[in-house]
């Protein structure tokens, strides 16, 4: 390592020395231990983050890690980055450090007994980070329940625009009739409405229920789904990407006309059934879900079609099969986070489902990188938090993402994190400290 560092450039030597010195202290740390930071990073703020933030100069505790107080008060910009460090970044750090030993000791004791305990042990603190983290501000709930809404949706359309190799621009129509759905089953079972008369069962079951909803939902986005795989996948090239696209359209035109679901003006009412602790989990069960799918066998199939249909044909491969299904499977988990937005935001309108949602949703699967479940959880943490860091700059920041998605493009054409698969014994398996060679 020393020999490589003297032959790096002047400028560039501080840098590779302090990568070494973090590979040295923090290499060791599981993830258990980073989480265990992050919730007593979390708590400190809970209790002094206020205080804390009046002292810095600040009117109150920063919703959003300062950006939206920076962004409309740039002479605050240090005070944030302050806040930041002293909040989050060295609470983490020290904590992570310190217990990193017992953290491993801890890992591997969870492993040797199960997998998935261990992954439950996991889980668990991750929600308690987000909830803690939540409860400073309805602002930061709303963020945490919108980023995992779209982790599903970004997830859904990289099933087909990168494991399948297709093009599809019918993600809109999807999640418009998953949220459509949802809304008018909640609406009509368990809510007094003009449009749809008084409930029909009591409100209490409403909670108990909401599963069933948003699995029909969903597969009443996949039996969409078939009016674009059937003619689409009879064809090549990019048919799919063209009647994909009519389909988005279609669906947006007949929910504006259709009366009975609001017209124009949308559809308003809907109980408040999509809490955190309900979006989390049916965000977890989607990753399990779709990773195990394209990791599977028939996950393979479909690598096997995007690399060369001809091929697959020629190898006994139903590649007909293998489309639809894969464009069903995405449909289904479209149309579930279509529901759970409807349920967010207690509102949906044919409006937010055009050419805005397609870039936004094709923006997140392209920025975090194709062919890769990590990829898509980045993506759409990513967007999301820059889209609502941007906020104070208003038209600006129409501006300035689609620049920075232009830019990824031209550098890294695949994402940030592409064709990386997501294994999750790889995160909470103990970690050894690299020797001098590595």
């Amino acid at each position: 390592m020393a020999a490589v560092s003297e032959s790096l450039p002047e400028q560039k030597r501080w840098y590779h020395s302090l990568a070494e010195k973090w590979d040295d202290w923090f290499s060791d740390i599981p993830m258990l231990a980073w989480l265990v930071g992050g919730l007593l990073s979390v708590i400190l703020e809970y209790f002094v983050g206020s205080p804390f933030a009046r002292m810095l100069g600040m009117p109150k505790a920063p919703v959003l890690f300062g950006f939206d107080i920076a962004l409309k008060t740039p002479i605050l910009i240090p005070s944030a980055l302050l806040y930041d460090i002293i909040i989050y970044v060295l609470p983490i750090l020290i904590v992570a450090r310190a217990i990193g030993n017992v953290s491993n000791r801890i890992a591997q004791w969870l492993m040797d007994k199960s997998i998935v305990l261990a992954t439950l042990v996991h889980i668990v603190l991750l929600y308690a980070v987000l909830q803690v983290w939540g409860d400073l501000s309805d602002y930061r709930v709303l963020v945490l329940k919108l980023t995992l809404i779209a982790i599903i949706g970004t997830l859904s359309l990289n099933v087909i625009n990168g494991y399948m190799g297709e093009f599809s621009c019918s993600q809109p129509g999807f999640i418009a009739l998953g949220a459509y759905a949802a809304s008018v089953l909640s609406i009509i079972l368990f809510v007094n409405n003009d449009l749809f008369g008084s409930l029909n069962l009591p409100a209490s079951l409403a909670p108990f229920l909401f599963p069933f909803i948003l699995i029909l939902s969903g597969l009443i986005s996949a039996v969409g789904a078939l009016l674009v795989a059937v003619p689409s996948f009879r064809t090549r090239g990019d048919y799919l990407a063209i009647i994909s696209l009519a389909f988005t359209f279609i669906v947006k035109s007949l929910l504006e006309n259709l009366e009975v679901f609001g017209g124009p003006r949308g559809l308003s009412g809907q109980p408040d059934l999509s809490s955190l602790p309900v979006v989390f989990a049916w965000t977890m069960i989607s990753i399990w879900i779709i990773n195990n799918y394209v990791t599977s066998t028939f996950g393979k199939t479909m690598n096997a079609v995007r690399d060369g249909e001809m091929a697959a044909n020629a190898m006994s491969i139903d590649t007909r099969k293998t489309k639809m299904v894969t464009f069903l499977f995405a449909a289904f988990w479209a149309g579930v986070s279509g529901g759970l937005l409807a349920h967010v935001l207690r509102y949906v309108n044919p409006s937010s489902f055009g050419i805005q949602k397609l870039a936004e949703v094709l923006g997140m699967v392209y920025f975090g990188g194709l062919n890769s479940v990590v990829g898509s959880i980045v993506g759409a943490v990513g967007m999301n938090i820059l889209s609502e860091a941007l906020r104070p700059l208003e038209i600006y920041k129409w501006i300035i993402i689609p620049i920075m998605i232009i830019l990824i493009m031209i550098y890294r054409p695949t994402g940030l994190i592409a064709f990386r698969e997501f294994n999750v014994k790889n995160l909470i398996r103990p970690k050894q400290k690299k020797g001098p060679e590595a």
